[in-house]
């Protein structure tokens, strides 16, 4: 045989394994699971938990201190709360702000959440998705948060009881506990005692990710309440 004939054998064959791996490739592609986030709808949340309490929109306007007309809004989705609205109305409920992003599941021991069926919400400065939901009375708040370029928790303080642990997935952000500053690029972890004054900046022109772990010693205690200030929050 030719060496031309086994030159163009070989092209052949790797040109068929090129092929295959080729169309293997797209079909392992195809059987990835995209990591699309169920929405919450915060008005709903807010009419069922009303409706739970027995409150009228203005007793609830009483008791967060929120103008009727801006209640009234957020119940019929015509506009969206800013994350400090969402705590204040968390506050005035006696309720997590994990509460907001129920969506009926079924109450359970154990949180098994697939990535695309984590449920979260968008706000101005990023988004927060819940990686404990259908956990009832949890010791412990997890959340992914995504911070939008160069967002920031505020110039106000956040403190609360027990402690907090940030996982840096991607992106620079810079904590500020007391007169500290922390540093904390992807693979950089943090954990302090949340009494401390602290703040949190994405110090970047890109989206940074982090994994948010709050852990109130009192259970009375909500710390979500007060870890994200003010911005206009909408549904994913």
């Amino acid at each position: 045989m030719s060496e031309n004939h086994h030159a163009e054998r070989s092209r052949v064959h790797g040109a068929k394994k090129v092929n295959q791996h080729g169309a293997l490739s797209q079909a392992v592609a195809r059987q990835q699971p995209e990591h699309h986030h169920q929405e919450v709808n915060v008005g709903r949340a807010l009419r069922a938990l009303c409706l739970q309490r027995g409150l009228t929109i203005r007793a609830l306007a009483e008791k967060s201190g929120l103008a009727v007309n801006t209640l009234s809004l957020i119940q019929n989705d015509k506009t969206s709360p800013s994350v400090s609205t969402l705590q204040q109305l968390a506050s005035a409920l006696e309720v997590p702000i994990t509460a907001f992003f129920e969506n009926g599941s079924p109450k359970t021991r154990v949180a098994y959440i697939k990535a695309s069926q984590r449920v979260g919400a968008a706000f101005a400065h990023g988004t927060l998705e819940d990686l404990g939901g259908g956990l009832p009375d949890r010791a412990v708040e997890p959340f992914v948060v995504t911070m939008k370029p160069n967002a920031n928790s505020g110039a106000n303080p956040i403190v609360h009881t027990g402690h907090e642990f940030v996982f840096c997935l991607e992106g620079r952000i810079v904590y500020t506990i007391e007169d500290n500053v922390y540093l904390l690029e992807q693979g950089d972890s943090l954990l302090f005692e949340s009494h401390l004054p602290h703040r949190w900046q994405n110090v970047e022109a890109v989206p940074a990710r982090a994994i948010l772990i709050l852990c109130p010693m009192d259970s009375r205690d909500k710390p979500t309440r007060h870890h994200f200030l003010p911005e206009p929050f909408q549904k994913l």
